[in-house]
């Protein structure tokens, strides 16, 4: 008599839609290994020169066709197997933020915190899917408040992006969200049990905006989403060089990508003059989430934070490092595993190894 051993599966197919790019990940059945990882860019946005200044990326939904063919030809020629993915809510899609409300628990706080919610979200509550994270008890003046984060996004959203998986021909079994994909990738590095005592702090800067986590070990106490990230770098680039966007977009990413000792002085000067305005937006930005933990969580320092995403670089990293006083690593989020990815611009995978990493439920 034959036996028959059922093989272990892989992850599932992590697939980071991004505003310039989308990204597919997966790890082999031990999750030890990535089995296949791939990038296909989406053609120009249309509106990138002429959406209105903070508006988010989604305002002006891309063509979903041009989505479903970069999901498509992104799994084209690797080594993915099978058709189930984890697809993801981010910036545009998603609404994020720190709320405080009355302590309960159970049913009562899920109330209280629905209620909330409610009077901020951007769209009709009755309309919206509504998820929390409890941070912690806080002080506010002489009462204890407890700290919670809302998640939430619009249904017709989250019903858009299951379709476009669906059309793209996968099978979706989990819709997550970026900050916790993130937090996921980068807490499977920090497992250590001093770690987990840690609070750090987790930035990602990625093509239209910068997402920050801080954590307590694998637990968000604090998550938002700054209006700065690469097409804001290239725009600056281009009005100071007398270029376009895409232009811009060349020279920063060729100049950056290549090392020190190989860059041209003068051209690195010129994208460092032109993007300081924006980078100190950006340092400035993070500087207020910091002082915002320090004053909510009085007594519980931070100790390190984790730079990833498209755009990080180690000359980022050591430049946040001194203007925030604070330690800053360049994070990879795939250090843990056996690879064969491009190391260039490692940062860019931390979303889509989390969704990847993502255990069904």
């Amino acid at each position: 008599m034959v036996g028959w051993i059922a093989k272990r599966r892989p992850s599932p197919i992590g697939v980071d839609i991004g505003s310039r790019s989308v990204k597919l990940l997966q790890f082999d059945a031990g999750r030890a290994e990535v089995r296949a990882a791939a990038r296909w860019d989406l053609p120009a946005d249309p509106q990138a020169g002429t959406r209105q200044a903070g508006a988010p990326p989604d305002s002006a939904p891309r063509d979903d066709e041009q989505i479903v063919q970069a999901v498509c030809r992104a799994r084209e020629g690797h080594n993915f197997r099978g058709r189930e993915a984890v697809l993801c809510l981010g910036s545009g899609r998603l609404f994020v933020q720190n709320i405080r409300v009355a302590p309960a628990s159970g049913e009562e706080l899920k109330k209280q915190v629905h209620l909330e919610a409610a009077g901020r979200l951007p769209f009709s509550s009755e309309e919206a899917e509504i998820q929390y994270l409890e941070a912690a008890d806080v002080r506010q003046s002489d009462m204890v408040r407890r700290e919670v984060i809302v998640l939430a996004c619009h249904r017709p959203v989250l019903a858009r992006i299951l379709a476009l998986g669906e059309r793209a021909g996968l099978r979706p079994v989990a819709v997550d969200v970026e900050p916790a994909a993130m937090l996921r990738c980068y807490c499977r590095q920090f497992r250590r049990d001093d770690d987990q005592q840690r609070r750090m702090v987790f930035v990602s800067l990625g093509a239209s905006t910068t997402l920050v986590v801080i954590a307590r070990g694998s637990d968000a106490v604090f998550i938002k989403y700054i209006e700065v990230g690469g097409r804001h770098l290239d725009e600056a680039v281009a009005r100071h060089l007398q270029m376009t966007p895409a232009d811009a977009a060349a020279l920063r990413r060729h100049n950056g990508d290549r090392r020190a000792d190989q860059r041209d002085p003068d051209i690195t000067r010129s994208i460092a003059e032109s993007v300081r305005p924006v980078l100190d937006r950006l340092a400035g930005e993070l500087s207020l989430c910091l002082r915002y933990y320090s004053v909510t969580f009085r007594g519980q320092p931070l100790s390190q934070i984790v730079l990833g995403g498209g755009e990080a670089t180690q000359s980022l990293a050591d430049w946040l490092a001194t203007r925030l006083d604070l330690p800053c690593e360049l994070g990879d989020p795939l250090r843990s595993y056996q690879k064969s990815v491009s190391s260039e611009r490692i940062g860019q995978w931390n979303v889509a190894a989390g969704l990847a990493l993502r255990e069904p439920t």
